[in-house]
């Protein structure tokens, strides 16, 4: 009897024990799944095209990861405008709304929580920029904040690249946009030089680049050359990433300066009907890939690097960063 009840007593603890644990287990549960639920995007309203980024936070063991779920490209090319006339026309106000309600109705959809939305370059430089950000607001219910080149540059390092590279490495990383070109110096895992420079795709294609906003440029180049052993260029943007892809590289080799030379020569002698044809590439990418293979090409040659990285990050990957780290973020208005 006592052997009976001594083993009656032990599985009742047991059951005590495996309730208990399926408690927890499904506190975890419930938990993790609400911890992967947490959704934030990011809007990059860029001189070439607006991105929109939505993503899911993940949380583990003290670290971050973010799980796309969609990524949206449209080409709408608001430094056509700016740099040609110096204001947003009607007629890409009208189109940005007509985006920014799509986009909405997208976070909506996904249940996003909060987000953030940040305009570069083209609505910068446009002088009916407050209008436009307020004609937005009124009309999409979002809001839009128009960063500078040197938050710019800080905000896509906020992607975190540097976790990917050796420590004790000191690396150029050059973000080529539509209406500017990023340069941040990332020394022993730290951001330690950034600046922002007027030379970008669509302003090299509407001949808007000064002599001295290039000489501006090659005087930051020759004094990182001379403080900073820098082995590699990170490259960031549409154009490297397909530029990469058209290397036929697998992900994570580096492209080589000199087969990036070669790419570029064989589509430059191509009008942009004939790059569409030959290379599989999309209108709006045709004509930007080479003015962005000449930047690239440019700060390799001022800075002797012979090989460039493309990890795919950009400033919406840096947006969702600074999102997560910031209670300072837009809810989305239901």
């Amino acid at each position: 009897m006592s052997y009976c009840r001594r083993w009656m007593s032990a599985s009742l603890n047991l059951n005590k024990d495996v309730i208990i644990l399926e408690q927890n287990f499904i506190l975890f549960v419930v938990n993790k799944f609400q911890m992967e639920e947490q959704k934030i995007a990011a809007i990059d309203i860029g001189s070439n095209a607006v991105r929109l980024l939505i993503s899911v936070v993940n949380e583990d063991d003290g670290g971050i990861s973010f799980k796309k779920l969609m990524l949206l490209r449209v080409p709408l090319r608001l430094g056509e405008d700016t740099f040609s006339v110096g204001k947003i026309t009607d007629k890409k106000i009208r189109k940005l709304i007509k985006l920014m309600k799509a986009f909405k109705h997208l976070m909506m959809v996904y249940e996003v929580e909060s987000y953030r939305a940040c305009a570069t370059a083209a609505m910068r430089e446009a002088r009916n920029a407050a209008k436009v950000v307020a004609v937005v607001k009124e009309k999409a219910e979002l809001d839009i904040e128009i960063i500078d080149g040197t938050e710019e540059a800080r905000t896509i390092y906020e992607s975190h690249v540097e976790d990917r590279l050796d420590r004790n490495g000191n690396y150029l990383y050059v973000d080529v946009g539509g209406g500017s070109t990023e340069l941040s110096v990332i020394s022993r895992g730290k951001l330690v030089e950034s600046a922002s420079f007027n030379i970008g795709t669509i302003r090299m294609l509407r001949n808007k680049v000064t002599g001295d906003e290039l000489e501006r440029m090659n005087d930051f180049l020759q004094s990182v050359k001379c403080q900073y052993s820098i082995t590699e260029i990170i490259g960031s943007g549409g154009n490297i990433n397909k530029l990469h892809k058209l290397a036929k590289l697998r992900k994570g080799d580096v492209l080589d300066i000199d087969k990036l030379q070669n790419i570029y020569q064989d589509m430059k002698q191509l009008s942009v009907e004939e790059r569409m044809t030959r290379f599989e590439l999309n209108p709006d990418r045709a004509d930007v890939i080479i003015p962005a293979s000449e930047i690239f090409l440019h700060i390799a040659d001022q800075t002797n690097i012979r090989q460039i990285y493309v990890p795919t990050f950009g400033l919406v990957d840096g947006l969702l960063h600074t999102i997560y780290n910031t209670t300072q973020v837009e809810k989305i208005p239901l």
